[in-house]
């Protein structure tokens, strides 16, 4: 008996919790509750020179500079914008101890659902090409499946690019509610 399928239950179990539906090109993707840490209406983007097509620029919120990506341009697909497109405002961290906030373009918000692990699958096997490593799981929630982000490593790479535009913050040692 191989211990892989104990090994990918263990997995799953992790992943169980509170998620934020989002949706991009009418797909719903789940980001973890823990990271969010507000949800904002789109507004002026300050574009920064010499940054990828994903990375929009930067936003004024309450006197911090925080980095914008568009996920749709980070997915591949077309950027737009609609009324109900809006920034959510996630924590990343960035080593030693200190983390960044990233503000994330997305079409819009759908809810705050809590996923149980039996309704989490790991991500299926695409193919040898296929590099699933952002993908935490995928989740049955009413009746749709919603692809559950690991947004650490979909935005590893844009993290260090910002680093040098925006400074890190230390890690909070809980949440701020203002």
């Amino acid at each position: 008996m191989s211990s892989a399928p104990a090994a990918a239950s263990a997995a799953v179990q992790k992943l169980a919790g509170k998620y934020l539906t989002v949706v991009l090109d009418n797909e719903a993707y789940g980001i973890a509750v823990l990271k969010v840490r507000e949800i904002i209406r789109l507004q002026k983007i300050t574009p920064v020179p010499q940054m990828p097509a994903d990375v929009k620029g930067v936003i004024n919120l309450r006197g911090r500079v925080i980095p914008v990506i568009d996920l749709r341009v980070k997915f591949g697909l077309a950027a737009e914008f609609g009324e109900r497109t809006c920034i959510v405002v996630v924590l990343i961290p960035r080593g030693s101890g200190q983390t960044i906030q990233m503000g994330l373009i997305v079409d819009s918000v759908e809810e705050v659902v809590n996923i149980g692990a039996d309704d989490i699958e790991p991500t299926p096997d695409f193919g040898t090409h296929i590099d699933t490593s952002c993908l935490l799981g995928m989740a049955k929630v009413k009746g749709a499946v919603k692809t559950l982000l690991d947004l650490d490593k979909v935005l590893a790479a844009d993290t260090a690019r910002v680093a040098e535009v925006v400074p890190a913050s230390p890690a909070p040692t809980s949440p701020a509610r203002n």
